[in-house]
């Protein structure tokens, strides 16, 4: 199947009568990140709309251990993705032929690591064989056992350090960000600017119409989560533009303390620019919000959410501008969730998770082992 190829001539149908190609996605989406985000940009390109199977607690539990997060918590989530289309709760773990016909999916379509039950069967043995499934190109350096890890540990070898935090326009975006959205949401733009002291970059998925009304928030945004996400969305409902400025490591270090963040610039810019709310995000933006930064980007809102807003050298409101010019707004998500919280969940849990950590990369080495010996049998042969 030519899912982006001209089809419409051969199956005779005019443009606008051709059938949406509709991809198939599944998994836990369990502690929501732009690896994921990636995965399902990627099932996007592939057809035209992206519907995800999300599996229950139950099913979680069962073939890999207890999830951080609950259903209610990833369904919303995944929904807050710019490329998802529809999400179905109560995906089956072993992905079925029927699961794809009952929501209209022509194909399915997941990363190129490996996924099996307990029993250590293919999740994707039935769509593989029935050449109804596609592979797309894991995100290499995240995954969901890799940040239980990292908050298991609170290490700080993630971070990047000097200089080379600042390379997002060169590194990071060619992972989400030129590549990014051809068929959702047009050529992701990197520019710089240069304000007093610093030049910022930006990455943007278009610019904001003339006459909009934007708006500005900044924070950590770290393990980005539900309640970054009902904060986020809304920041947008005040405005028609949404601006997102991420501090750098060291800021975000500064006053969260401890081995804060636990994902780094460069991660935590791919995480924002996936979620759906947002149309830009200022790299390595600055503590406080200057004059110089409201102008450039022609702010019209300031927004913070109700956690604790710590001063500059313990002495100067990060705000104190946007206040003087009555822009700054406090905005109340209704969600408690926190990046620290996640972490207690965690850290509460240490040994479940620990374990299944341990048991998932006990499975992969044996069926990666288990490949490799097929295809020498396969070569000998």
């Amino acid at each position: 199947m030519e899912a982006n190829g001209d089809t419409s001539a051969c199956n005779g149908y005019s443009d606008k009568q051709r059938k949406d190609v509709r991809v198939w996605c599944d998994g836990c989406y369990d502690m929501v990140h732009f690896g994921h985000a990636n995965s399902l940009r990627q099932a996007k390109a592939l057809g035209d709309k992206v519907i995800v199977g999300i599996h229950t607690d139950e099913e979680i539990t069962k073939h890999k251990g207890p999830p951080v997060f609950t259903e209610e918590e990833r369904v919303k989530m995944v929904k807050g993705i710019k490329w998802v289309d529809e999400v179905v709760l109560g995906a089956p773990y072993v992905t079925t032929l029927k699961v794809l016909d009952q929501n209209n999916c022509d194909f399915c379509v997941h990363g190129d690591d490996i996924t099996m039950t307990a029993e250590g069967v293919d999740t994707y043995h039935l769509v593989k064989s029935a050449n109804r499934y596609k592979e797309v190109k894991r995100t290499a350096g995240v995954s969901t056992t890799d940040l239980v890890g990292r908050m298991l540990l609170l290490t700080r070898n993630h971070f990047r350090q000097g200089s080379a935090e600042y390379d997002i326009e060169k590194e990071g975006s060619s992972n989400m960000g030129q590549e990014s959205a051809a068929k959702s949401r047009g050529p992701v733009v990197v520019s710089s600017c240069r304000l007093p002291k610093r030049s910022y970059s930006s990455v943007m998925a278009k610019s904001p119409n003339p006459g909009d009304k934007i708006v500005y928030v900044a924070g950590a945004f770290d393990l980005f989560h539900v309640g970054h996400l009902d904060f986020l969305e809304k920041a947008k409902k005040l405005g028609d533009y949404l601006i997102v400025g991420l501090h750098t490591d060291p800021v975000v270090n500064s006053y969260k303390g401890s081995n804060y963040p636990i994902m780094n610039l460069h991660e935590r810019v791919l995480s924002v620019l996936a979620c759906k709310f947002v149309n830009e995000v200022v790299i390595g933006a600055p503590y406080c919000v200057t004059e110089e930064l409201l102008e450039h980007f022609k702010i019209d809102v300031v927004c913070h959410g109700r956690t604790p807003i710590a001063l500059e050298n313990g002495k100067i409101d990060p705000y104190a501008v946007p206040k003087t010019r009555a822009i700054f707004e406090l905005i109340d998500s209704g969600n408690e969730m926190t990046t620290e919280r996640i972490v207690e969940r965690i850290i509460s849990h240490r040994l479940e998770y620990e374990r299944r950590n341990q048991a998932k990369e006990k499975k992969e080495i044996e069926a990666f082992e288990a490949l490799q010996r097929q295809k020498q049998t396969q070569k000998a042969g």
